[in-house]
C-alpha cells in the first residue's frame, strides 16, 4: 500500500509518500505563501521524483487538527478534491497523533502544540494507543495532568511553550519536529474512508463562529 500525506496545519508546508514499510519521500518547507499555492507544486514534484503519479497512491491522508484554521482547510480540501477525482480513499489524521507517531515505545506520550497565550493543544498516548482526546488547557493545568500520572512521560511538540514537571522529559527536536511519514503511518493504523467523511477538527470556535455568537 502507498500512501501520500499532506500537513498543513502550520507555518510549514509538508507531505510525504509511505508504503507499509518504509517512507518513500517526504518533502517539507517553511513558506511565506499561502499553503494554497505552494502544496499541490510540492506534492507534483515530489511524485515526479519518485517516478510515481495520482494513481499509484493506494491512500490520502490530511491533518485535520488542531492547528490554522486556514490551513487545515486548504490541505483538507485538497486531499478530499485529489480522492473525489480519481475515487481514492482518505483519512483524517490528529496533528497530536501523528506527533506520538514520532515516537517510538510503550511509555506515556503527550503531544503538546502551543495554541495562544498560555493554552495548549494536548492529548496523551502510550505507545501509539490513545489515553486521551484531543483537548484545549492551559500550560499550567497540562503540566498537573502530566505529573499526574505518577512515571515518566515523554513530551512531544512545543514543549518550550511551558514548563514541565519532574516526571516529564522533552524529546529532541528532531522528534518534535512535524512529520508527514508520521501522519502516514498513523492513516495506515486507522484505515481509510470517503472523502466526504473528511472534515476538521479545529478544538476551538472559528472567527467567524466568533463573529455569529457576536451579532
Amino acid at each position: 500500500m502507498i500512501v501520500l500525506g499532506i500537513d498543513t496545519c502550520s507555518d510549514t508546508a509538508s507531505a510525504a509518500l509511505c508504503s507499509e514499510e518504509k517512507v518513500i519521500a517526504e518533502f517539507s518547507f517553511s513558506t511565506k505563501n499561502t499553503h494554497s499555492q505552494v502544496i499541490l507544486p510540492l506534492v507534483r514534484d515530489m511524485l515526479h521524483r519518485t517516478g510515481l503519479t495520482f494513481e499509484d497512491v493506494d491512500g490520502f491522508a490530511a491533518i485535520t487538527g488542531p492547528g490554522s484554521y486556514t490551513g487545515l482547510r486548504i490541505g483538507i480540501s485538497s486531499v478530499k478534491g485529489i480522492c473525489f477525482a480519481l475515487g481514492k480513499k482518505c483519512c483524517g489524521v490528529s496533528a497530536l497523533e501523528a506527533l506520538a507517531y514520532n515516537i517510538q515505545g510503550d511509555g506515556v506520550i503527550c503531544a503538546l502544540m502551543h495554541a495562544r497565550a498560555d493554552l495548549m493543544y494536548a492529548a496523551f498516548f502510550r505507545g501509539c494507543e490513545r489515553l486521551t482526546e484531543d483537548r484545549i488547557v492551559s500550560a499550567e493545568e497540562l503540566s498537573r495532568q502530566i505529573a499526574g500520572f505518577g512515571e515518566k512521560v515523554i513530551c512531544v511538540g512545543d514543549c518550550g511553550k511551558m514548563t514541565l514537571p519532574g516526571n516529564a522529559v522533552a524529546a529532541s527536536p528532531v522528534h518534535s519536529r512535524r512529520s508527514a511519514a508520521s501522519m502516514c503511518f498513523a492513516a495506515m493504523a486507522r484505515g481509510f474512508d470517503t472523502p466526504d467523511k473528511l472534515m476538521p477538527d479545529y478544538l476551538q470556535v472559528t472567527k467567524a463562529e466568533k463573529d455569529l455568537a457576536e451579532k
